[in-house]
């Protein structure tokens, strides 16, 4: 991980922003802030910040909202949202919408800290272009990974953009075609353990997946559940040669 990662810190509070930035940046990272959603959708293209710290309380568009966008339009930004203690219900949905972690409020900056760092390792240690020789693109059913543009693309070519997350869960499925995988094993394999991750974060990620991918996410045929045992992806996966296919 870079030292000097550029944090984009957006809280409608001056003193939480303030306090924040003097933290990150005692420890080598860049920061710029914003106090509010409507700030983020007019800078972040400017920004291009590594992750976004983000408070899911703030007054007209609030952080779920601000989140679904970034998602939607810079999906390789990880977010981390700042909530306030009884916003479970609001974690929840933030985690579905693609965040990748969250931080309850008040928190120690040094949790904080690690926290950021684990997210940030998880994104930037995604296999570099190029480097899955014999794998950049896989096939499966009526889409295709291509991992050297980190996208997924309909046979017809067009782009369904993926978040970090969603990107690494999807490419461990494709490597282990047909085999059930626990919770455990795929957070392992996505996102290792550094962070403490919260604990149905799997699931949500997997529901996002199938929203993307499946005919019917509610009757889902590639990524199955195992009650008791975690997912199967049930699909045949080809490593296409370059030039074949799209």
């Amino acid at each position: 991980m870079s030292l000097s990662a550029h944090i984009l810190v957006v809280d409608d509070h001056q003193d939480i922003r303030e306090l924040l930035a003097r933290y990150l940046q005692k420890q080598g990272m860049q920061v710029s802030l914003a106090s509010s959603s409507e700030e983020v959708r007019q800078r972040i293209s400017t920004l291009a910040p590594d992750l976004v710290l983000l408070d899911i309380m703030m007054p007209g568009e609030d952080g779920l909202s601000c989140c679904r966008f970034l998602r939607e339009h810079f999906p390789q930004i990880p977010i981390i949202l700042l909530t306030a203690l009884g916003e479970d219900m609001d974690r929840v949905v933030g985690l579905e919408m693609g965040a990748d972690d969250y931080v309850t409020k008040p928190f120690n900056p040094r949790e904080l800290l690690a926290r950021i760092k684990a997210v940030l390792r998880r994104s930037q240690t995604l296999p570099p272009l190029g480097e899955l020789q014999s794998e950049q693109r896989l096939a499966f059913g009526e889409w295709v990974l291509d991992s050297d543009r980190r996208a997924l693309l309909t046979n017809e070519g067009v782009e369904l953009p993926l978040s970090t997350a969603e990107f690494r869960l999807l490419q461990v499925f494709l490597k282990h075609p047909r085999r059930v995988l626990s919770r455990d094993q795929l957070l392992d394999l996505t996102a290792g353990r550094e962070a403490q991750a919260y604990d149905r974060a799997i699931d949500n990620q997997v529901s996002r997946l199938r929203r993307k991918i499946e005919k019917d996410s509610r009757h889902p045929q590639l990524i199955k559940t195992v009650w008791g045992g975690g997912y199967q992806f049930n699909a045949d996966v080809e490593a296409l040669s370059p030039g074949s296919r799209l």
